[in-house]
């Protein structure tokens, strides 16, 4: 039997996702990091120690899924939190997204979060308790071009979110979202230092002035996670520094 609570974190092994599962690792969580990176796991568990547990796992292998999860369910005694933090993005004009492009991050993003909530939801619901955290964007609360697809997709997981809680609440399962907006990460690094009048268009309409921490995700998945949130589902929380409502 287990005695803490267990969750899993898709894409934690690096950026919010990392950040995510070292919050819930020091506040006594054991953590299931899934990744696809091995070399990035193996660092993670180095450095996280024996409160995680590294999966490799590529979540497009939509037909693995049911039989990873009753692995992981087996090994740790059930699932009490998923986050779905993976996704991946790509930055292209409109007319250049190919069928292939779009439907490669639909699959990612939308496909495999649906996939994987539906298995450890199946776990759940005999307890009558569980918590869903999903990872969308600012992408999904306003235009951005050259993103169709990447803002496609997380707009989906907003609408998921609102009725997988409507669906499971009942069942004493809560589902809710954040909404993360310019974290200072690897990932967004790269994409605003190369374009100056992108990061400055960024910050201008963020009242509080600055780039987000991902550590900022990390303790408000802890929290929607949590008994402190109990009374809470349905909702997509933006944690962006007021940049949603900047003008």
């Amino acid at each position: 039997m287990k005695n803490k609570p267990v969750a899993i974190v898709t894409g934690g092994a690096s950026g919010i996702g990392l950040a995510i599962a070292e919050t819930f690792v020091k506040n006594k969580i054991t953590t299931i990091i899934i990744g696809r990176d091995t070399k990035k796991l193996k660092a993670v568990k180095q450095k996280l120690g024996d409160g995680c547990d590294i999966q490799a796992f590529d979540l497009k292998d939509r037909k693995g899924i049911p039989a990873f999860i009753k692995k992981l369910v087996k090994k740790h005694g059930g699932i009490d939190i998923l986050v779905n933090n993976a996704g991946i993005n790509m930055k292209k004009p409109l007319i250049e997204v190919s069928d292939e492009d779009f439907d490669n991050i639909i699959e990612t993003n939308v496909q495999s979060i649906f996939s994987l909530s539906r298995e450890v939801v199946k776990y759940m619901l005999p307890n009558k308790k569980g918590s869903i955290v999903n990872i969308s964007s600012m992408a999904s609360q306003y235009g951005i071009p050259k993103v169709i697809a990447y803002s496609a997709s997380k707009g989906a997981i907003e609408s998921m979110t609102r009725a997988m809680a409507v669906e499971l609440s009942p069942n004493g399962i809560r589902v809710n979202c954040i909404a993360p907006g310019f974290i200072a990460t690897e990932m967004s690094a790269k994409a605003l230092n190369n374009d100056p009048e992108r990061k400055n268009k960024a910050l201008g309409r963020t009242p509080m002035g600055y780039l987000g921490e991902p550590k900022d995700i990390g303790t408000t998945a802890l929290f929607l996670a949590s008994d402190a949130a109990k009374y809470i589902t349905g909702v997509i929380l933006p944690v962006d520094g007021g940049n949603s409502i900047g003008f």
